[in-house]
């Protein structure tokens, strides 16, 4: 708790230094991610954060120290000549695009290992904690460093505030946004730019191996709560400052814990939970909805089968005869039949069910939304009438009342379905 109260009422400045860091260096990651993640690009984020290795040791060469410049520039030189080559290797070679991400992945981060090799054997007294870039230290961010690394991560935030509409064109409908005069190719420019940026300004707190997690699973996990481009750019924000607070804050409990890989593991969790709990897309949240619409499903045809059966003078029917219908559904049949029964939508005498005055209305609408479809289907589709009752028979139970309006309208309120069967509306009587 002593740890706790000290790191998070900043009585050390550097602390403070620290925090801002990592809150605007996860907000700019989370955007840019989140672009490149509905992009579909996530490996190339993976790719410029292992290219830009070479370029902070050869920074660190021609500086002769950890200069911030030199330490930006060198990767932000390196991580642009990885996205050039890929883009051009894509144009100009038969490669599929996974393959070429992969190899310059790979040989600009064994050229980076190389570099750091021959630094840490070179005996530069300035080289300490150099081997950080690897996996992160954000512990280690000073006042001097906030000052570059905050301004970039506040001109990503900024640009990609200020141009949402363009770079939304971009990643959902390029083509759309050049027929309509806007220069997609400069806009693709500026978005990589600001993409090997963000890289550049988290190699320090994150590390080169692990800042592909930073810019892609805050939007991801952001991806199952909304589908709304705004919120999902707040929500990923704040995921990942939630998480580079907390893993920096393991850092400093724990000083020889690098930030890099607890930052991820809060990540992750956060994405698991999304993954579990989101109240629509969550695997849990959708478990139970298909449980909810399978039941609504069988309760349904349970009335509709009881419908059909009084349409053709076949009522009452008993509960065995129910069964017969689905007779690989007779645990569902029975708890539909018996939750039918609660809510007064069926008249239940020992074995003998049938419908209520209730159960007719819920039955009819449910009759007339599956023969309206059959109707529209054989008339604005041409589909045959013989070809259209698999299709009714799934769409009767999502059929929403404006849509049914729509279509009584559209089809002139008909009488008859394909089949020349009633099609019963609320003053129809049997």
């Amino acid at each position: 708790m002593e740890n706790f109260t000290y790191f998070f009422t900043f009585q050390d400045p550097s602390i403070f230094y620290v925090v801002i860091g990592i809150t605007l260096l996860g907000l700019g990651s989370a955007y840019v991610g989140t672009y490149s993640f509905l992009d579909k690009k996530a490996l190339l984020g993976d790719a410029i954060s292992h290219a830009v290795l070479p370029g902070i040791c050869l920074g660190f060469i021609l500086a002769g120290e950890k200069n911030p410049l030199f330490i930006v520039g060198g990767a932000f030189v390196s991580g642009a000549l990885a996205t050039f080559l890929t883009s051009w290797l894509k144009r100009n070679t038969k490669l599929s695009e996974d393959a070429i991400i992969a190899s310059i992945l790979s040989i600009f981060f064994g050229f980076g290992i190389v570099l750091l090799t021959v630094i840490q054997k070179s005996g530069n007294p300035e080289m300490a904690g150099l081997n950080h870039f690897i996996f992160g230290n954000a512990i280690a961010i000073l006042e001097e460093d906030l000052w570059i690394y905050g301004g970039l991560a506040i001109m990503i935030i900024v640009a990609l505030t200020l141009f949402q509409k363009e770079f939304s064109l971009l990643v959902f409908n390029a083509d759309y946004g050049r027929s309509i005069g806007y220069p997609m190719g400069m806009i693709r420019l500026v978005f990589n730019v600001l993409m090997i940026l963000s890289v550049v300004i988290g190699i320090q707190a994150i590390g080169v191996v692990l800042m592909a997690a930073l810019l892609i699973t805050p939007g991801a996990a952001a991806r199952f709560w909304t589908d709304n481009l705004s919120k999902l750019l707040i929500l990923s924000g704040f995921f990942a400052v939630i998480s580079g607070i907390a893993g920096t804050y393991v850092s400093f409990v724990i000083p020889q814990m690098p930030t890099g890989p607890w930052v991820v593991v809060c990540l992750s969790l956060i994405a698991f939970l999304s993954f579990l709990f989101a109240p629509k897309k969550g695997t849990i949240s959708r478990y139970f909805s298909r449980n909810k619409y399978l039941k609504k499903t069988q309760n349904e045809h349970v009335l509709k089968a009881l419908y059909k059966a009084k349409e053709l003078n076949r009522d009452p029917l008993t509960i065995e005869n129910i069964y017969e219908l689905y007779p690989f559904q007779k645990k569902e049949t029975e708890q539909s039949i018996n939750y039918l029964f609660k809510n007064g939508l069926l008249i239940k005498n020992q074995d003998i069910i049938r419908l209520s005055d209730y159960g007719i209305s819920e039955a009819q609408r449910v009759v007339r939304l599956h023969r309206l479809w059959e109707t529209y289907l054989t008339e604005y589709m041409n589909i045959a009438p013989d070809h259209v009752h698999d299709s009714a028979e799934k769409l009767e139970h999502i059929i929403t009342p404006e849509l049914e309006a729509m279509l009584e309208k559209r089809l002139n309120f008909p009488q008859v379905d394909p089949h020349q069967e009633n099609i019963p509306r609320d003053n129809y009587e049997l």
